[in-house]
């Protein structure tokens, strides 16, 4: 809102929103011209409303009628500039690269609820507050204390290199771990029985440390572990997840960039500074859930005198075996235990009547990035202004403008800001477990994550909203955007388990995040190809994720436009939305919508 320039020379802070009691008469009597003189001084004259000869006519019956409102009416106060000023803000060196638990992070919820608060958004947290409480444990390795060797059936050990030949974090919390165990390769490290595939099939791996591949086995055929699209058995978290479960103490997962999709910089800067673990998690943990160099794979097989490249191309094959290594891993692991707490930031619009049962619209972004690194020369705070920055920005901005609409909400619209995505989408995790209401009255949840600003958009992924019911609708409101439905520009990348949205739908909420494609007005494919590939080269999940001022949000308010009207089909629908039959999630989503 524009300020006169009366009252901010009578305000003390020159603030919008100050008032002039000192004007009196009424607005009708008075018209008001203010001009500033040489000297600064500041003067006022009165127009005589008399000079007026004749009144204007009244008007017509239905003349002057204020517009029916509409949706697009509000999605047109997006406003592109407030979401740069959110992320200037967040990705600011004072937030300190935003780190759960920590100073940084806490600044950043601590702004998120002041906004939800401003625009009247209801507490959706813990007693009342914005605040969703998760108690976390921090472990941050002890690179002086740490060793990790391998030791040969004959010959000497050999030692390995923390950050730059692996990387190792103690998932069971406590503040040291040793192990002495032989080696498994089990090649992909995949159990999926639709696939007839087991990588541990015939192999007792308790006690011991398995190795495998990042990634999925490869194919052509999208009936087999999706063809060129990585599946959830690809991602690292599920290789960990499914060691622990197998018994293993340890897992060695090798990294190869191309099969990653990402080099082991951001393997190391996002491993080496602290990792978070949900302090309550009575899953099975790792006492080392850890990555290795290829060249380090390399130097355990040639311990073996078996044929590494042999071994691993067979393990991409049906009826692969897994190997017991004549190496062991000896290694000792030292952490420093840090308990904390670090929240999600929920608010919600709720209607006035209250609906049995709900479908509410769910927006995500996360809040939190990967910190900074004290005592570092130089620049040492990852700001993470694109990463995630905008994503938050994005969910502010329409928070706000949604709680500006007067038309009545037949449904609850939630913004949840979550902490802890870098951290293995744990924040998201806990959100979808313990949501403000129950998860089969939450119809959608639309997310937003690392949004570069480079203009706007003429295509967009949306990843995920094919395999639901809500496609169709998808695809409509899209083209009235004028932005064309792309598919996943890199499938084998494995987007979709890496965002926020992959936590709702585990728990069965359909999901998915919007995303740009590389078309964007004024250029061509070629342009925003290496635009995206500058950022990940050089940016992504490093001290160079800066706020930049020459960055174009009109994209960013493009897809919020987007979004909201995605969101305002949500909550007008008259069926649940649900997942594709036979889909991964679709036991989980009919599960939640029972009574």
């Amino acid at each position: 809102m524009k300020t006169h320039p009366i009252a901010r020379l009578f305000s003390p802070f020159g603030v919008a929103g100050s008032t002039l009691s000192f004007l009196l008469l009424p607005a009708a009597l008075l018209a008001l011209s203010v001009t500033a003189t040489p000297a600064h001084a500041f003067q006022v004259q009165i127009q005589s409303p008399f000079k007026i000869k004749k009144k204007p006519p009244k008007p017509k019956p239905g003349e002057n009628k204020p517009p029916p409102d509409t949706i697009q009416k509000y999605e047109a106060m997006i406003d592109p500039e407030a979401i740069r000023g959110h992320v200037k803000f967040l990705a600011d060196d004072d937030m300190e690269g935003r780190y759960p638990g920590l100073r940084g992070g806490n600044l950043a919820a601590k702004y998120i609820a002041s906004q939800f608060q401003n625009f009247g958004l209801k507490p959706a947290g813990d007693g009342g507050t914005y605040f969703q409480n998760i108690d976390f444990v921090g472990m941050k390795v002890n690179p002086d204390e740490t060793t990790f060797s391998l030791i040969p059936g004959t010959g000497d050990p050999i030692p390995l290199k923390y950050a730059d030949d692996y990387t190792v974090a103690n998932q069971t919390l406590t503040p040291a771990v040793d192990i002495a165990a032989p080696i498994v390769f089990v090649g992909y490290g995949i159990t999926a029985p639709e696939f007839k595939w087991d990588d541990y099939a015939g192999v007792d791996v308790k006690g011991k440390v398995i190795l495998c591949i990042v990634g999925d086995p490869p194919s052509d055929d999208p009936n087999f572990f999706a063809g060129k699209a990585l599946t959830y058995y690809g991602r690292w978290t599920y290789k960990f997840e499914e060691a622990a479960r197998k018994g293993a103490i340890g897992a060695l997962i090798i990294h190869k960039t191309d099969l990653a999709s990402y080099g082991w910089d951001v393997v190391k800067n996002s491993n080496t500074s602290e990792k978070t673990f949900l302090k309550d998690d009575k899953n099975p943990h790792l006492q080392a859930a850890s990555w290795v160099q290829y060249d380090v794979a390399k130097k355990i097989f040639a311990t073996t005198g078996l044929d590494f490249e042999q071994l691993f191309a067979a393990a991409g094959k049906p009826g692969f075996q897994p190997v017991e290594l004549s190496v062991k891993l000896q290694a000792h692991v030292a952490s420093t235990v840090r308990p904390f707490q670090s929240p999600n930031v929920v608010g919600m619009l709720t209607p006035a009547t209250k609906p049995i049962p709900d479908q509410a619209i769910l927006y995500t972004a996360h809040y939190d990035h990967l910190g900074m690194v004290p005592g570092m020369k130089g620049d040492n705070i990852y700001n993470g202004a694109a990463d995630n920055a905008t994503g938050v920005g994005m969910i502010l901005e329409l928070a706000h403008v949604w709680s500006q609409v007067k038309m009545p909400l037949p449904h609850s619209v939630i913004f949840a800001a979550v902490t802890a995505e870098e951290q293995g989408l744990l924040g998201s995790e806990f959100l979808g477990q313990n949501p403000p209401i129950p998860q089969g009255q939450i119809a959608l949840d639309i997310n937003y994550d690392m949004i570069l600003p480079l203009g706007k958009p003429q295509e967009i992924s949306v990843n995920g909203a094919q395999r639901t019911s809500f496609y169709q609708q998808v695809q409509q409101t899209a083209k009235g955007f004028d932005l064309t439905i792309v598919p996943d520009p890199r499938p084998e990348a494995g987007s979709y388990y890496r965002s926020d949205h992959f936590s709702l739908s585990r728990v069965g909420i359909p999901a998915f995040s919007i995303e740009e494609g590389t078309l964007f007005e004024g250029h061509d494919h070629a342009w925003g190809e290496a635009k995206f590939k500058d950022f990940e080269d050089h940016d992504y999940h490093n001290f160079t994720d800066n706020y930049h001022p020459e960055w174009d949000f009109a994209g960013n308010a493009k897809l919020d436009r987007l979004g909201m009207e995605l969101g305002w089909n949500v909550i007008n629908t008259t069926k649940p939305i649900v997942w594709n039959k036979g889909d991964e999630f679709e036991a989980a989503r009919l599960a939640s919508l029972k009574p």
